[in-house]
């Protein structure tokens, strides 16, 4: 046996363990990949041992690198591109509601006690709001400070100071 009949061995073993995260084979590449790594450190034992324990412990770095390049690699293979579904952006709008952006500053009255979520009618329709934390019963009137993704954020409305004239 040579070391560079082990070496090809890993190096097809850690290959076919790729091929068979990119192209589910129900384990018949899983299965040449173990015969092939076992076959390398079988064939770097037969050279002496400490090429054989040289072997098992690049096996033991090298098998789970190959194993967590296949996984990045497989959304983009063409079986992966069918099977990941590409999941919402930090920017998508689709779970918001495109009226809220427009009520920051808004005011409008609590209907149910926010602690601290609950509903408030702002401009003629009612809306899911939250309180900063307090807690605020209803008929309270608030005004909108932040509006984030589907998030309205409410305080006390702060009470008007009359102008003298």
């Amino acid at each position: 046996m040579s070391l560079a009949l082990a070496i090809l061995l890993l190096g097809l073993g850690l290959a076919l363990v790729v091929a068979e995260i990119l192209f589910p084979s129900f384990g018949v590449l899983s299965l040449l990949a173990a015969v092939c790594i076992i076959g390398s450190v079988a064939a770097a034992f037969a050279l002496d041992t400490a090429t054989g324990v040289n072997f098992l412990i690049a096996v033991a770095l090298l098998l789970p690198t190959a194993i967590v390049g296949g996984m990045k690699l497989f959304p983009k293979s063409p079986i992966g591109r069918r099977m990941v579904v590409g999941g919402l952006s930090f920017e998508a709008r689709a779970a918001t509601d495109e009226r809220d952006l427009t009520l920051l500053g808004a005011a409008g009255t609590v209907e149910s006690d926010l602690r601290p979520a609950g509903t408030a009618r702002i401009q003629g329709r009612r809306v899911d709001v939250v309180s900063r934390g307090e807690l605020i019963e209803a008929g309270v009137s608030v005004q909108v400070i932040e509006v984030r993704g589907n998030r309205v954020v409410v305080a006390r409305a702060q009470p008007q100071k009359e102008e003298l004239s």
